[in-house]
């Protein structure tokens, strides 16, 4: 495929105090996405992440088209998504978490069909299905009906889809929901290569290690706001006194996790033998802990660094909550 094309806009996506408020029937209103104002950069991977009613998936809505803002605006590539719809379409491509696929339809004619709503020749679908099924192991299922595959095949069919043309802007909602670890890979690789083209990819993600190995620009949502937006390393800045502690012992200590919960720690898993906490501390005083730790039995494996994005996360969403 070749290089796209450089948009007319300097952004690829502009939001500028964007509002959706739901109203159900004998119900209060649900203020959805609560005056929200961000701009992506073309060619860009940009990640949307909250906990579950943060706002996410509506925003994407309203950025495809699918729902209309109560107030503000917003615009894909210069188009503004309320006025000029069928501009916004015919330049995005999307995977919302409801299904998007035919069901009726055998996986081959879902992505025939995608194909050539989008202008391509019959033959030149053809080719590109058969490439794009490949890269998605789905050769062998091209002939089933949509219906009759499991969920995990029917998300990689719809994930497929936006394979299938060149649109600039591509919309990911849990694009990796129901794949294994070895297309999750594949499939994240191909978005790397899709950004260097010039292609702006906009995703959601639970998983936040996903984003944290494949975002250029994160923003971080919480009951409809930004509670906090940057590349990696700024987000870091904004947790700096976070540490990830990993500690394998030859035997577990007893009652050893009744005393890291006392450090009322950002995060705690304990597996077997081996405690992996985060704390926010100071970092002579995270070597303290460490030491007192040491004390209570044979260590086997320590490790020590910085926060990762989860650690971020968490901790952004625990402040946001106190100033609430």
């Amino acid at each position: 495929m070749c290089p796209i094309k450089k948009p007319v806009s300097e952004f690829a996506i502009q939001c500028e105090n964007l509002v959706k408020v739901y109203r159900p029937r004998r119900r209060a209103p649900v203020r959805a996405v609560d005056g929200l104002s961000f701009a992506v950069a073309p060619g860009s991977i940009f990640a949307l992440l909250g906990p579950n009613g943060a706002g996410k998936t509506t925003t994407l809505k309203v950025l495809t088209t699918l729902l209309l803002p109560t107030t503000g605006r917003a615009s894909v590539l210069g188009h503004d998504v309320a006025k000029q719809p069928l501009d916004v379409r015919r330049r995005i491509s999307a995977v919302i978490q409801e299904t998007a696929v035919d069901m009726f339809l055998s996986v081959r004619d879902n992505l025939l069909t995608f194909a050539r709503f989008h202008g391509f020749s019959l033959a030149a679908a053809r080719s590109r299905a058969s490439e794009v099924m490949e890269q998605f192991h789905l050769t062998a299922e091209a002939e089933r009906k949509v219906m009759d595959l499991s969920g995990g095949y029917r998300r990689r069919v719809q994930v497929a889809k936006v394979f299938m043309v060149d649109t600039p802007v591509v919309f990911m909602d849990e694009f990796s929901t129901g794949m294994d670890p070895i297309l999750k890979r594949a499939v994240m690789s191909m978005l790397r290569a899709e950004a260097s083209r010039g292609r702006t990819i906009v995703l959601t993600t639970q998983v936040l290690s996903e984003a944290e190995e494949l975002c250029d620009d994160i923003l971080i949502m919480n009951k409809g706001r930004q509670v906090a937006r940057g590349d990696l390393h700024a987000l870091k800045l904004l947790s700096r006194d976070v540490y990830e502690v990993s500690m394998t012992f030859e035997r577990l200590p007893c009652e050893i996790e009744g005393e890291l919960q006392r450090l009322d720690p950002v995060r705690l898993h304990v597996n077997q033998n081996t405690i992996e906490l985060a704390v926010r501390a100071e970092e002579p005083h995270v070597l303290e802990l460490v030491g007192e730790l040491a004390k209570k039995g044979r260590v086997l494996h320590v490790e020590i660094k910085g926060a990762s994005l989860e650690d971020i996360f968490v901790e952004l969403l625990k402040e946001d909550a106190h100033s609430n």
